[in-house]
């Protein structure tokens, strides 16, 4: 077998097994944060567990409902109407 071949292989190979490593030690951290906290409920020890998700699984920090405050700017009359005839402008698309 050529020398390029087995490379290939034994650095295929070894890069799977790193990711299979990788990924039991992901669900086991996430598994015993699980069983962590379900103790603690069973227990009443509800302040000492760590606050997640109610599914156990941590995910994107939700939105805020409100956004920032929206700003408002008084106008003048005249600038109304200038504003008006700009508008006007950009509709007719000269």
């Amino acid at each position: 077998m050529p020398e390029y071949t087995t490379l290939s292989r034994t650095t295929g190979v070894a890069v799977l097994a790193l990711v299979a490593v990788a990924c039991a030690a992901g669900l086991t951290d996430a598994l015993r944060r699980r069983r962590v906290r379900t103790r603690g409920r069973a227990r009443g020890h509800l302040e000492a567990t760590p606050r997640h998700t109610p599914h156990g699984v941590p995910v994107i920090p939700r939105q805020r409902r409100t956004g920032p405050h929206a700003e408002a700017v008084r106008l003048t009359p005249a600038e109304r109407d200038a504003f008006a005839v700009l508008v006007r402008r950009f509709s007719e698309g000269d």
